[in-house]
């Protein structure tokens, strides 16, 4: 077993709502010689039940590293969402010795027992640090040069800070430098750091589309051909709700928002069908079209 070998954790909306995301990680770490394991019966990160029920909240994702602890693997997440909810739960269950006990002897009911033995990652993480971008250069063989991406972090990947292992987390690099290893020039805009609103939509889901439509805009008018988006949820409001953003405010956008993953394969030479690009709402025809 390499040690880029990790327990992949989906969370819920990706197997359901964002299989382009899972497909095109899989086939780009695949390439790289990344090794994902499957996490069985692994369970929701417990996120969404936080503000209802924190103590279910900790168990749920303490049964999650258990799990992984039991393969004894780091786990790798895609969702941004997932990656905070599990590295806070790890790093409070490590330091905090009379919550690990709490937690544990709920645990114990299901037969596992969080121990602190492995760490959490998301994937861009995986890439940057453990692969490395110099390494990632090397399988660059159809550089992007000619396309103007902005990329769009969402909230969870760097907030609270504390936790999330993130160097810079008022202005990070991570995915400037990222789209830059693909030969892209990476885009600033205003606001590049606003919440695109997601989680508002569970209480009124009009939020989300006036601060995508925000977003949008702001992207617009740098000239991008597309967004790169690092979170499923994010993806959903900018990708899937964008032509309802469109006629809500009578305006047009049509601006592609891909998964970095598969901005990532095609800068790698991966086929767009293996990238499950046509999975999109909006469609990236121009981009691949450029590519000949």
């Amino acid at each position: 077993m390499s040690d880029l070998t990790y327990a992949l954790f989906l969370g819920c909306v990706i197997p359901y709502r964002e299989v382009s995301y899972e497909a095109s990680a899989r086939k780009v770490a695949g390439a790289l010689g990344i090794e994902l394991q499957e996490m069985p019966d692994a369970n929701c990160c417990g996120l969404p039940i936080d503000p209802a029920n924190h103590r279910m909240m900790l168990v749920l994702a303490a049964r999650n590293l258990c799990i992984a602890e039991q393969m004894g693997l780091n786990i790798m997440t895609l969702c941004n969402g997932c990656t905070g909810a599990l590295k806070k739960v790890n790093k409070k269950l490590k330091n905090d010795r009379e919550l690990r006990t709490e937690v544990n002897d709920v645990l114990k009911d299901v037969g596992v027992r969080f121990e602190g033995k492995i760490e959490v990652k998301h994937f861009i993480q995986v890439l940057s640090k453990d692969l490395g971008l110099e390494e990632l250069k090397k399988f660059i063989v159809k550089p992007l040069s000619h396309l103007k991406i902005a990329g769009f972090y969402g909230c969870h990947i760097f907030r609270p800070s504390k936790y999330m292992d993130v160097e810079n987390p008022e202005d990070p690099s991570l995915l400037r430098d990222l789209i830059g290893i693909t030969g892209a020039r990476s885009m600033n805009y205003v606001d590049e750091l606003q919440c695109c609103g997601a989680t508002c939509a569970n209480f009124d889901r009009n939020v989300p589309l006036y601060l995508a439509r925000e977003k949008l805009r702001n992207v617009k008018s740098v000239g991008a051909d597309a967004m790169v988006t690092l979170c499923p949820s994010c993806h959903i409001v900018l990708d899937a709700n964008q032509p309802w953003i469109e006629r809500t405010f009578s305006e047009d956008y049509k601006i592609p928002v891909l998964h970095y993953p598969q901005l990532l394969g095609l800068a790698m030479g991966i086929g767009e069908e293996d990238l499950a690009l046509e999975d999109l709402r909006v469609k990236p025809t121009k981009i691949l079209g450029s590519l000949g």
